[in-house]
């Protein structure tokens, strides 16, 4: 009995290609891992935080809506919703 040998690549050549595959991928994955990682990094002894974005505390933003109902309700005259609206603004 004649075997006949497979015209694809042989054992070696298709062990050598799924582990240059798997090198591959393990790299990218390491690679994503530690930009993640360095994104989650607190950040060092000795740097600030970044300040806060200007603007108003949420209790402002109550005071605010809270006059502005006074005043459409004619509670307020204009005078008294201008002045404590300054006063909220500072």
């Amino acid at each position: 009995m004649i075997l006949r040998r497979s015209s694809g690549p042989s054992l070696v050549g298709r062990t050598a290609k799924t582990v240059g595959r798997t090198a591959v991928i393990a790299g990218a994955a390491t690679a994503v891992s530690n930009k993640v990682s360095a994104r989650q990094a607190p950040a060092p002894p000795g740097v600030a935080a970044p300040p806060e974005p200007a603007g108003l505390s949420p209790e402002a933003i109550a005071q605010l809506k809270s006059i502005a109902e006074l005043h459409a309700s004619g509670v307020l005259t204009d005078e008294e919703f201008a002045t404590q609206k300054a006063r909220i603004l500072g």
